[in-house]
């Protein structure tokens, strides 16, 4: 296990997830810049309670960011775009002085490459349809890809943040393919 800086965010991040972020607490420009320096992520985790700007009670289950792209914006701020890269597990979490979260993190196994069942392939097409229409550009596509196409999915389809966070949590893609199998008929019902 090694210690890294956690962000509690409202939001949740999945591996090959693109994240664009303003920074603005100091807390977190020293974060960033430390990253930078050591050639270091940062843990995304879902805030359970408390808010972004404050103290937060995070969920354990988070996704490893590395940041792809930085610059300072017209606003003064800090932005980033991180990448998210490996899911992770919080053990022992602590706060410093300066509010910045820190935590024993241990990276849960990759998703294996698994190919789309033939059942789940209209969700290849329907998140094709979904990202041609409303983006956002992807760096890399995998159609074929259970784990890619279920992350994608998770992130773009208008479920709530505790299902997002019960998806990324599901450790075989497949599964969570088929999860989402049913909240996408769930959805075209409504």
């Amino acid at each position: 296990m090694s210690e890294i800086a956690l962000f509690p965010l409202n939001t949740v991040l999945f591996p090959g997830g693109v994240l664009p972020l303003r920074i603005f607490e100091t807390r977190y420009i020293d974060m960033v810049s430390r990253c930078l320096k050591q050639g270091q992520g940062f843990g995304v985790c879902l805030i359970q309670e408390g808010k972004e700007t404050g103290k937060a009670k995070m969920h354990t289950v988070g996704t490893l960011a590395e940041i792809g792209d930085w610059n300072r914006g017209e606003d003064g701020l800090l932005h980033i775009v991180a990448q998210g890269t490996r899911r992770l597990k919080v053990g022992k979490a602590r706060t410093q002085a300066d509010g910045l979260n820190l935590g024993e993190v241990e990276l849960l196994p990759e998703d294996p490459l698994l190919p789309v069942p033939e059942p789940q392939r209209v969700l290849a097409d329907i998140l094709r349809q979904i990202l041609l229409q409303v983006g956002p550009e992807q760096p890399a596509v995998d159609y074929a890809d259970a784990a890619w196409v279920g992350n994608r999915l998770a992130e773009v389809l208008p479920i709530s943040l505790p299902q997002r966070q019960y998806l990324l949590e599901v450790d075989d893609p497949l599964q969570r393919l088929e999860i989402i199998s049913t909240l996408v008929q769930s959805l075209s019902v409504q």
